[in-house]
């Protein structure tokens, strides 16, 4: 009986199911010598059926041209030297229509090429530490109170519990969609994140529970008692559609746009709600770790965020420094001025 190469990685494991995967396609009739059998490998392991499904619906768009231009690219030649520029130059190329999504390929080539150099797929990574054509960052893409009312008099009705849940939790787009309406108990939301970390090419899920504002709240219970009073079941998620179905990403995504071009908001995405809210907390005088707590953010992040992205380009947090300094000062002037104006109780006054 033919025996293939020794697996030692654990039945049932995910390194086993990789190792497996790595073998199998070695062992076929066509063995790993294009870059094409190194991307059909990879799309079997657990490193790519792991991401979320948005992740993984962005790697097949992306793979598609780089299996386009490099899809029949010899593994042979991954040694040579040159090979690194030839894949520069393909993302320079890429890059003069748009830089994001030049990095964003370059990425994910990066990423399947130090999958494969791990399982023995190829001797060699020439797209690692490649550095980034695209340099700006959102810093100045804050949602201004100008920007929330023009959303709320303006786009459609059933968008605007979704602006309120962003404002008011700082929770991504993805997992927003899907909350359920079990996550509310009439004074908290309890949430689990969902993010998928790349280095471990893993689901994170990270539970956060989180205070509701009298704002949200409001909105919340007067849904909910709508819902009762016709005697209507309660949908899965609290946010739902115009004909009551759930959302998907891309139809929420797509009516999102719409509603922001019907309110004249410009250049603000969804994502730029949630460095707001940080932004909102940092200015009404949260730490670092109470902000942390309610948006599910790493302390480390929070104060990257504030420190990289948004406090600078914030006036409200300068004024509310200043506004602080004032009043210690005022204190302290009064302090004094009580203690050297006090009545003297040495005898001679």
């Amino acid at each position: 009986m033919a025996r293939g190469p020794r697996i030692e990685a654990k039945f049932g494991t995910p390194e086993f199911h990789q190792a497996y995967v790595a073998a199998h396609a070695t062992r076929s009739n066509k063995p790993i010598d294009t870059f094409n059998a190194v991307f059909r490998a990879f799309e079997q392991s657990s490193a790519y059926t792991s991401l979320a499904d948005r992740t993984r619906k962005d790697y097949a768009k992306h793979l598609r041209h780089i299996e386009t231009e490099f899809g029949d690219f010899p593994v042979s030649a991954l040694g040579d030297r040159r090979t690194r520029g030839e894949f520069l130059a393909w993302r320079d190329r890429v890059g003069k229509t748009s830089e994001r999504t030049a990095d964003y390929r370059f990425a994910i080539l990066a990423r399947i090429l130090a999958w494969a150099l791990d399982r023995g797929l190829v001797t060699a990574n020439p797209c690692k530490r490649p550095g980034r054509l695209y340099r700006g960052s959102r810093a100045e893409y804050i949602w201004r109170e100008g920007e929330e009312a023009a959303f709320y008099a303006n786009a459609p009705e059933h968008l605007h519990l979704a602006l309120k849940l962003a404002l008011w939790t700082g929770q991504r787009q993805g997992d927003l969609i899907k909350l359920p309406w079990k996550a509310y108990d009439g004074t908290h939301i309890r949430l689990a994140q969902n993010k998928t970390r790349s280095k471990a090419a893993k689901l994170q899920v990270n539970r956060v529970v989180i205070p509701v504002g009298a704002p949200l709240k409001e909105s919340l219970d007067t849904l909910k008692a709508g819902y009762e009073a016709e005697g209507k079941e309660l949908p899965r998620t609290i946010l739902i559609t115009l004909r009551g179905s759930e959302w998907t990403s891309d139809g929420f995504r797509t009516s999102w746009r719409k509603g922001c071009i019907k309110a004249g908001v410009a250049g603000l995405t969804f994502h730029d709600l949630r460095g707001t809210v940080v932004t909102r907390l940092a200015i009404a005088g949260c730490t670092v770790p109470q902000i942390a707590t309610i948006t599910g953010h790493s302390l480390r992040d929070v104060a990257t965020i504030l420190d990289a992205h948004y406090l600078a380009r914030d006036s409200g947090l300068g004024e509310a420094a200043i506004s602080k300094l004032e009043t210690s000062r005022k204190c302290k002037t009064s302090r004094l001025r009580v203690r050297f104006e006090a009545p003297s109780n040495d005898g001679y006054s």
